[in-house]
């Protein structure tokens, strides 16, 4: 069974490009609120450290040079990292959250400037003790997340686009925000680029792209479409009926799956980037390749994947190409959890490269 060693644990297309518009009216906020990653503050940890050595038997190493001045911005809400006994996390950055923004999110530095709020997310004690679905635990993480929002859109967006990054139940922050302070406002809609919601189950009504948590953004299914969420929760094998993720909840709907590989050009192939220690070596998080040295370990073409539908879970199918040199662990959290843990990394050099796309079409 493929898995990652990380822990980050939860339970009408348009294909033209969408001219970006002057910022949303938005009540002025104050800049209070605390940024893990955030265009030129100090010791950013969604910068430096990220180069990669290409694991295919020739050693190369990808430098990671991003541009001065990346042409969309990125607004990041990380999974469920947070180990404190409480039912939400404190308002503080702690090495988990560097290591997870790192993990997940710096390498978009490549086609975006990255911003990522700290918000008192439901911890994973909180999870495991049954109250993921609590309203004000849920309420206070999603309050966060939505007045992090305005604070970017107040004092740091200046028209540009936007692409929401969310993984886990930072998916579940952002498809909020989405439903509720995004899609009902045509001005902020213009902003929005895309949304990567990863093991979030965004769903949608049965055989259509659009219905479930939206009813207008639709699912990304053409390269450099914008406006669009691409979502999808990764399993390497048939997940069972009870499976956490991949399963709607309401009759007539299903939870989206996007293959963000079919948005490259890549027909399947996927091109994964997982952390090395040298990543973020005081986090558990980073996981150890061996002879690896740099932030990231590239495998290349060294996944398949396909959308596929088993029973009541529609889910990304992940399995190793022949020949694969990427590490097969043990899964930690069980079949029903799928390939949770590595929704991001698996195929993170396809999503920056999907984001890459979209830029281009927003530029031309």
């Amino acid at each position: 069974m493929l898995s990652l060693g990380a822990c980050t644990s939860d339970p009408g297309p348009r294909s033209q490009a969408a001219a970006v518009s002057p910022t949303p009216s938005a009540e002025p906020v104050a800049s209070d609120t605390l940024w893990l990653c955030r265009p030129g503050m100090p010791e950013n940890p969604c910068e430096g450290g990220l180069d990669a050595t290409v694991v295919d038997g020739s050693g190369q190493v990808e430098r990671f040079a991003p541009p001065a001045d990346p042409p969309l911005d990125c607004f990041y809400a990380y999974p469920t990292v947070s180990r404190v006994t409480a039912l939400n996390a404190p308002m503080e950055v702690t090495p988990e959250l560097v290591a997870v923004a790192r993990a997940q999110a710096a390498r978009f530095g490549e086609v975006c400037r990255v911003f990522a709020p700290v918000y008192r997310q439901i911890t994973l004690s909180g999870i495991f003790t049954g109250h993921y679905d609590d309203t004000s635990p849920r309420a206070m993480a999603e309050r966060d997340v939505e007045l992090a929002w305005r604070d970017y859109l107040a004092n740091h967006n200046d028209g540009r686009g936007v692409v929401l990054l969310g993984h886990s139940q930072g998916a579940r922050t952002l498809t909020s925000l989405l439903a509720k302070r995004i899609e009902p406002s045509t001005e902020a809609r213009t902003l929005l680029v895309s949304a990567l919601l990863l093991g979030g189950d965004v769903t949608v009504e049965r055989g259509k792209d659009v219905g479930g948590s939206f009813e207008q953004v639709p699912a990304c299914r053409q390269a450099g479409q914008v406006g669009c969420v691409v979502a999808y929760s990764s399993f390497g094998e048939a997940p069972p009926a009870d499976a956490v993720f991949g399963r709607a909840r309401e009759a007539g709907e299903q939870v989206l799956c996007v293959d963000p590989s079919r948005l490259t050009g890549s027909g399947g192939t996927l091109h994964p980037y997982l952390p090395g220690a040298a990543l973020s070596p005081e986090s558990s998080l980073a996981a150890t390749v061996p002879g690896v040295r740099t932030g990231f370990a590239a495998y290349p073409e060294q996944l398949t994947a396909e959308c596929r539908v088993a029973g009541p879970v529609s889910y990304l199918h992940v399995a190793r190409a022949p020949g694969a040199r990427l590490p097969v662990t043990p899964q930690p959290l069980g079949p029903r959890w799928g390939l949770h843990n590595g929704d991001v990394n698996l195929a993170l050099g396809d999503l920056v490269e999907v984001v890459r796309r979209q830029a281009e079409s927003v530029k031309g």
